[in-house]
Formats: structure tokens, sequence, C-alpha cells
């Protein structure tokens, strides 16, 4: 898909006479991927936003972003609200990624978006699992698997957290987490469950002889965030950078040649904790997030106040934590229903009329 650059039409000639070919500047979405990882956006967010863009640019005909604004942003918001029936959060994702490419790409900030229909925000609470059902979930899991559900479950982690742990953020003696470049690009500090100390242990002394030797043959290296790798151009062979939980195989990296090696893929979890909720009979649509869920109401219910858990979280504001305190009430809001004061467990049956009786 050819995308339109800001300088397609005018590239910059060379002198008379010379040989030199023509200079260009580099392409939009390059400009995009550059400002993106110059702020530290993680690549997540740098991927989603692309794609919004080039949403953006194809919705409107291929126009170069320059040639449009307010009345163009405001047009593609709409449509994804009216015929694409997004979410109010995907739009809201949707309009973030055009107002960075405008303000932190093209230098062009725009002016109001205040004439786009807005999605439907619609009020959820979260799917929490008991501690009964969260037991049988984790029941049926083994291995790595096993090990990042009770630190979903016993920590507060996201996935992704979990799975960009390195050696140097797990605190045994502490029993700490170090959660760096969180949502937000914050760190946070969380608890290590007692229970996965020993068992983490042997995995990563075990995972240490291998990359020992590995790093023997010169391969095993990983990636250092932000400009890391060109200030410690070593530090990615240490035992202190790796992965807690490494992929099963090594990458040749295309700029370097050299073997890297990433985490887990997410993919590899999520579908083992399907089928674990399958194998467990749950009926609840649970996900590898429900154990973030469940690691905060639980808390709650165990009488931890609301800001250790919003810090655990790493939750901005605690207004996005209160909404677990509703499983703090039962039934409906904590009502006691009249009908308990009946007294009647199995009211009696009136008798079946037969046909043809009166």
């Amino acid at each position: 898909m050819a995308i339109p650059t800001s300088d397609s039409r005018a590239a910059t000639e060379p002198a008379e006479g010379s040989h030199v070919p023509p200079l260009r500047r580099p392409r939009l979405l390059d400009r995009f991927r550059d400002a993106a990882r110059v702020r530290h956006l993680a690549r997540s967010t740098e991927r989603v936003y692309s794609h919004w863009v080039r949403r953006y640019i194809l919705h409107h005909g291929k126009r170069h972003p320059l040639e449009m604004g307010e009345a163009e942003v405001n047009a593609f918001l709409t449509d994804l609200a009216v015929r694409g029936h997004v979410s109010a959060s995907t739009q809201n994702q949707a309009l973030a990624a055009i107002l960075f490419l405008y303000d932190a790409v093209l230098g062009r900030p725009l002016g109001r978006i205040d004439e786009v229909v807005r999605a439907r925000r619609p009020r959820r609470l979260p799917v929490v699992l008991t501690p009964a059902e969260v037991e049988r979930v984790i029941s049926q899991l083994s291995g790595e698997p096993w090990m990042v559900a009770m630190l979903l479950y016993g920590a507060g982690l996201r996935l992704m957290e979990a799975l960009r742990l390195r050696v140097k953020d797990v605190d045994f003696e502490r029993r700490e987490l170090t959660i760096r470049e969180a949502k937000g690009n914050k760190d946070r500090i969380t608890v290590l469950p007692a229970g996965l100390v020993e068992p983490l242990s042997r995995h990563l002394g075990s995972w240490r002889r291998h990359h020992a030797e590995e790093d023997a043959q010169g391969k095993g290296r990983v990636r250092l965030p932000g400009a890391l790798d060109r200030k410690y151009p070593e530090a990615g062979r240490t035992w202190a950078w790796q992965w807690v939980f490494p992929a099963a195989r090594c990458y040749r990296d295309r700029e370097s040649g050299g073997l890297f090696r990433h985490h887990v893929h997410e993919s590899l979890i999520q579908r083992n904790m399907h089928q674990a909720v399958v194998a467990a009979g749950i009926a609840k649509r649970a996900t590898c997030h429900t154990l973030r869920h469940s690691f905060a109401t639980h808390l709650l219910l165990d009488g931890y106040d609301i800001r250790t858990v919003q810090e655990l979280l790493g939750h901005n504001d605690v207004k996005t934590t209160m909404i677990y305190t509703h499983v703090l009430n039962t039934g409906g809001r904590g009502v006691r229903s009249p009908a308990d004061r009946l007294g009647q467990t199995n009211p009696r049956e009136e008798p079946r009329r037969e046909e043809g009786r009166s």
C-alpha cells in the first residue's frame, strides 16, 4: 500500500553536473516510527497508532495529511462510530493516533475536534473469578504458563508486564517485582507471591545454565530498552538483562545479523489460559486479564485499603481502582431481599389439576 510522504511532491534536486542521486526525506510512516521511539512509546502503541494513521489516510483517498485538517478528522472519527460501530475506547484510540501524527510528526497541531459523533461508552464491570475458581483454573496449567498465571493473579500484573520481566527485576530476598515502563511509561513495585519463589528460582537456575552455554557460542542476546543498546553494547549478553520467560528459539536480527532471543509470545499464554478455563468448567468469559481483576478484588475482600491496591496495580487515578469495590457488596448492591425474611426454602406446591376434572 503506497502511503504519501510529506515530500513526495518536492524532492531535493542535485547540483547541475553532479552525479549524486536526489535526496529524499524519510517516508511519512518512517518519520512516524522515529517520533514514536524518540518519545519512548511502547511498541504495541506504535503499531496501533500506525494502523490508525493508515486507516485515516486511506479513508480520504490517500490524500496527504497536510492537505487535510479538523474537518477530515471529524469525518473519519464519525464514520468509525456510525458505520464502523466501534467502541468509545477504539474511537479515542484512533483520535490519539491522529493527534500524535499532526503534533509530533507533522508539527501542525490540530484545533478543536468537537463535531464528532461519539461512540457510546457503556459502563461494564470486570469479570472476576472466585478464589475457588482461580484455583481450579491455575491447577490446569503447568510450566511457564503456570508461573505466568501465578504472577497475573498473585502480583496483579498485566500479561505483557509478566512476559517482559527481566532477571534483574526479580528480588527473591525482598519478595518484590519491579515492573519497568508499564502502562503510562511508569515503574512500580509489587509483591512476589511466596508460593512462586521456589519454582521460579529453579526455573531461572536452569535457564541461567542454558544461557551461559549460548553466550559462549555468541548467541542469545536480548534487546535493551531505549538507547541502552548503543550506550552499553555488551549489556544484552549479561544475565541480569535476560528475560525471565525467554522464547524457545533465537531470531536473527535484520540489521546486525546477530542472534537474539525474545520473550515468550503472549498468544502461547492466552491459548493455555483459554484451555484451562474450559477444562476447569468455568462458564465465565475469563481471560488472562481476569486474573488481574481477581487479584484486585480479592485484596479488597481481604481488607486491604484501596490506595494500596491502586499502587500495586499501577493506576493513575483511584477512580479506576474503585470499580473493584462492586464485589464488596453482596447481592444487588448489598440489599437484603425482603423475601429472605419469609423463611421459606421449599414452598408447598399446589396439586396438579388433572384433565377432565373441574
